[in-house]
């Protein structure tokens, strides 16, 4: 018996390794992203707003293809620059990018080429994309809300929040409430207050889609940390819509207390479980007028639940607001920043400069957007297993896949396995 190449043996069978086999690629679906960005040109648009100041005589790769490779690594799993030194020689990668990978070095050039003004050219870019794709709408739900990005070296612009008592980035996010889409991501000094710039974003965004479809209803979902007069009266003045959390206080407390005693009784006296819920008028200090709050209290067995919120949806009852619409806002904002977040990796902002993390931050934002796409394009399909897909399961079961290219004069060949257990579902995608 032979033990060159053997692994281990298993009764009287060798388990042997060599490195005989064709060219096999771990990322062989990046066909089906390059796909999607020819017909969609997310990159290709994001990129035209990049000035290139360099010597065109000395240019090998430009922004759109240093953009595209970013983003499709992030795709597939890939989050450090670094790892561009590891694919140098994927032979699909270079393939798709049509020429050799781009290097680690020039990477981290192009993040940090971008200034100021071009990353605000880009967020104006970005909206007026968003607002492109109304057309038909008769509403738009805007959900507001940040998340804490924890950095551990030296950040421009880290800094030490109270709040969440860690020195870290605040990212604000604005979200489609029925599409997913990102409206607009924003990068703020970690000292930040939730609400810190979003009424004055929020104008923007408001002008531009008014400015387009000026007969669309706006409604703002958000909790507590959004809750601010500037909000308010932004309401008012351009007709908007909105259900927002209030934070408790004194006389919040004062006014369910009566409410909270009732349901307690019930639930000390009967081990009764119940939800009630009171409307009232209410003024904090710094607000213009008063707004119509609405309080909800229940026991849960462990204790009082409360929480109060206001709106101005007043043709529906404060149930119908809270459980049909309020809550929403965990599923069409909180769980989507957590994809963006943990599955787009939004949370590696390790460069120093400040504009160079929020490049990062838009990088992770045009994958979560390509993801998206591809999240619309299986729920063409019939493969309704896959509708309920978060990124990480896309990236899983149809991302990584292993396959082989063969090139001829005329014709390139994805190669995939027999054996690929999506594989009807990733032909109905790649043909779609």
């Amino acid at each position: 018996m032979s033990y060159k190449n053997t692994v281990f043996q298993r009764q009287n069978k060798e388990f042997k390794v060599n490195f005989s086999s064709d060219e096999i690629s771990s990322d062989t679906s990046l066909v089906l992203l390059e796909k999607i960005e020819r017909k969609h040109n997310i990159i290709r648009d994001i990129s035209s707003h990049i000035p290139d100041y360099r010597n065109p005589f000395f240019v090998v790769h430009s922004y759109e293809k240093i953009l595209k490779q970013r983003v499709f690594l992030l795709m597939q799993g890939y989050e450090d620059a670094n790892d561009a030194s590891y694919l140098k020689n994927d032979p699909v990668l270079q393939t798709i990018l049509d020429g050799d990978i781009v290097s680690q070095p020039t990477i981290s050039r192009f993040e940090n080429h971008l200034d100021k003004h071009t990353i605000f050219n880009i967020l104006y870019a970005w909206i007026d994309r968003y607002v492109a794709s109304l057309k038909g709408r008769e509403k738009v739900i805007i959900d507001i809300d940040a998340t804490d990005d924890p950095t551990y070296g030296k950040q421009q612009l880290s800094m030490f929040n109270g709040y969440y008592g860690q020195f870290m980035y605040n990212e604000l996010f604005f979200h489609d409430g029925e599409t997913g889409q990102i409206i607009l991501p924003v990068l703020r000094p970690g000292n930040s207050h939730s609400n810190k710039w979003y009424v004055s974003i929020l104008k923007r965004i408001v002008l531009k889609i008014r400015e387009k479809h000026p007969t669309v209803k706006i409604i703002i979902r958000a909790d507590s940390g959004f809750s601010n007069a500037p909000f308010y009266k932004l309401a008012d003045d351009y007709n908007l819509f909105y259900a927002v959390g209030l934070s408790t206080n004194e006389i919040l407390k004062r006014r369910v207390k009566k409410a909270e005693n009732a349901v307690k009784f019930l639930f000390v006296q009967h081990k009764k479980k119940h939800q009630h819920f009171i409307s009232f008028k209410y003024k904090a200090g710094t607000w213009h007028k008063q707004q119509q709050c609405y309080s909800k209290i229940e026991s849960t067995g462990k204790g009082i639940n409360i929480r109060h919120f206001v709106s101005n949806m007043n043709e529906q009852e404060a149930r119908e607001i809270y459980f049909g619409f309020y809550v929403k806002r965990g599923e069409a904002s909180e769980n989507r920043i957590k994809e963006v977040k943990n599955m787009c990796f939004s949370d590696r902002l390790s460069n120093h400069n400040f504009w160079a993390n929020f490049t990062r931050l838009l990088i992770s934002s045009i994958a979560y957007e390509m993801f998206l796409i591809l999240k619309g394009m299986i729920k063409k399909t019939k493969f309704t297993k896959a509708y309920k897909w978060q990124i990480d399961n896309i990236r899983l079961y149809l991302l990584k896949v292993g396959g082989t290219i063969k090139k001829t004069v005329k014709r390139i060949f994805f190669q995939f396995s027999k054996s690929f257990v999506h594989k009807k579902l990733f032909e109905q995608l790649v043909f779609q």
